[in-house]
Formats: C-alpha cells, structure tokens, sequence
C-alpha cells in the first residue's frame, strides 16, 4: 500500500498536471472596475461603450458631456455602463469620470484602436481609445453579451477596388456579442457591407421594420432577413445565439428617431463632396471615417453631428432594455 507522502506527491503532480492544462486567465491584463464585475458577479445587465466617440467623434467637452450623458441613459434604463479604453497600455473595462474626462482631453491623440492595434497600443503603453471591434473584443473577453454604439463600420465606397473594409464586420463574424447599432455610417456602401455580414454569418436585424438604417437616416433601401418590434425579442435572439454557439455576434439596427433625422438629401450631398476631398488629400485607411464624419458636420452646419449625438443616446436607451431583458431570461 503507497505511504501517505507517496499519495501527497502524486496528488500534487496531478494538481500542477491540471493546472497546467487548464487555460490561462485571459483578463489577468485587463482592468474591470470594481462596479463593472460587481454587476457582472451578480448577473446585473452591464452594456459596453466604445471610447473612440469620445476621443475622435466630437471636440472637449462636448465629448465629455455627451460620455456621461450616454452612461447616464444606461443607468437610468436599469444597466451598469461600462465604457472600454486602453489607458496607459492597460485595457480598462468600465472607466471612472477622472478616466473619461482624461480621455475626452487627449482627444486625437490617443490612437483609434482596432483588434489589430491593441497588443501594440499594450505593449508601447499607450492610449488607444477603442473602436467597435476592440471593444466587441474585451466585452467578450469580460463576459459582457451586449454593446452599444452609433454606427458600425463596413465596406467602404469603391471598396470592391481598395478592398477597403472595416474589422469590424469580421469581428462581428468570430465574437458573440450583441451590437446595437443606428446601422452602418453612411458614408459607407451599404449594400456591400451587409453582403459582406451576410457572408460573415451575422445576423442582422432592424428594430420595429424591415429596413435597414441609414445612420442619420431611418431607411436606406435595403431589407434586412429579421425584424425585432421589443428588447424581449432582441434577447430572445441574443440568447438562441449564445445557446446554439454559433459564436458570432448579432447586429440589432435601430433607426434614429424620427424626429432627430437629418435630411437625407443633405447628408448625402455632403458625403460625396467629403470623399471627394478625402481622395484628394490622399486620406484613407483608419484616418479617413474621421475625416469624413468632421467634414460632414461642417458641411451640414452641425446637423449629423447633433444626429449622431441623439442616435447614440437612443441606442444607449434600448441597449441598455435589452441587456435587462437578456439577464432576466438567463
């Protein structure tokens, strides 16, 4: 019969055998504030932010004030907001009003931040405020299902010949996260881009009608496969995706009230003089969404940007329903 020693020693190269095996923790380079993975614990509704809004969507301190205001609106719709940003090489999941207005501060110069920059931005320490598919990224990472943003990117105009298409609809295909969403920007190709989803295996869905948002607009001609009229049926969705495991995310688009919607003609009028410009100036890659949603908002006087702000604040609002909705079914 072994002795007790021999027994102890083989139960503990059993153990480091285990844990050896077992996968590292993922989050170890990660910062969640203490309220963020309270909630999360808990099985409170946490909804997540991008930052790049923040840092490259709009002047200081409007773009403080529209942070908080959006935090504000998922409080007060019953979610724990948790705003992600890389600051000072650290990804931080759920930031403090000290971290935002540092944030909202260096503006432009924190590097707008993609999947693909984020171990550089880590490694080099420095500050990335995070664009859709960072922040699809480290939600999934945390284990928060729901995300709210303005607009997705996706297949740029002549992408068919720059082959210029954003990340983010790929990480919409490999991340099972739910993005709301007042569509794609329409500076983009819509057409394309939800070709391009549908290749990916995302699920698109338009909330309360067929058609598929246009950003500052409510319709942009093209139909979507799936309609969702309350966030009971956006969770139910969310939470057939999670269960079957197809393992990518859901877009839930939802048009901006009718109210705040720019003039169609106006924005487009617009768009095409600012990507007639962007080529000129030889603008392009991750530089050129910014330059195109500034110019828009000068050639429109302010009014996508006043449109923005109101379609962001809307998808907080019903983001912020569904997340409350998908934690009552879990």
């Amino acid at each position: 019969m072994a002795s007790s020693s021999s027994s102890s020693a083989a139960l503990k190269r059993i153990s480091n055998l285990s844990n050896h095996l077992r996968p590292r923790n993922s989050n170890a380079l990660v910062k969640v504030s203490a309220e963020v993975s309270d909630a999360l614990s808990s099985g409170h509704p946490v909804v997540a932010l991008e930052s790049t809004i923040i840092s490259h969507g709009m002047p200081y301190p409007q773009n403080l004030e529209t942070a908080r205001e959006v935090e504000a609106i998922v409080r007060e719709n019953g979610a724990v907001p948790a705003t992600i940003a890389i600051l000072d090489g650290i990804p931080c999941v759920g930031l403090t009003l000290e971290q935002l207005e540092k944030l909202a501060k260096l503006g432009k110069s924190a590097q707008k931040s993609a999947r693909r920059d984020i171990a550089h931005v880590v490694a080099t320490k420095r500050n990335g405020a995070t664009t859709v598919s960072a922040t699809m990224f480290f939600a999934a990472m945390v284990g928060i299902p729901v995300f709210v943003t303005g607009g997705i990117g996706g297949v740029h105009r002549n992408g068919e010949h720059t082959m210029d298409i954003s990340s983010d609809l790929t990480e919409l295909g490999r991340t099972p996260v739910a993005v709301v969403s007042a569509g794609v920007k329409s500076i983009l190709d819509i057409p394309r881009t939800l070709e391009y989803l549908e290749t990916q295996g995302v699920c698109v869905a338009a909330y309360k009608t067929y058609e598929f948002p246009a950003f500052f607009t409510e319709t942009s001609g093209c139909k979507v496969p799936c309609r969702v009229d309350s966030p009971e049926e956006c969770a139910r969705l969310i939470d057939a995706n999670r269960k079957l495991n197809l393992g990518n995310g859901v877009l839930i688009a939802a048009p901006i009230p009718k109210e705040h919607s720019a003039s169609g003609s106006l924005i487009e009028s617009a768009i095409q003089r600012a990507l007639t410009e962007a080529r000129e100036k030889n603008i392009t890659g991750n530089a050129e969404t910014p330059f195109l949603l500034a110019r828009v908002s000068e050639l429109t006087g302010g009014a996508s940007l006043a449109s923005n702000i109101a379609l962001v604040k809307n998808n907080a609002a019903l983001g912020a329903k569904i997340s409350v909705a998908l934690a009552q079914l879990k």
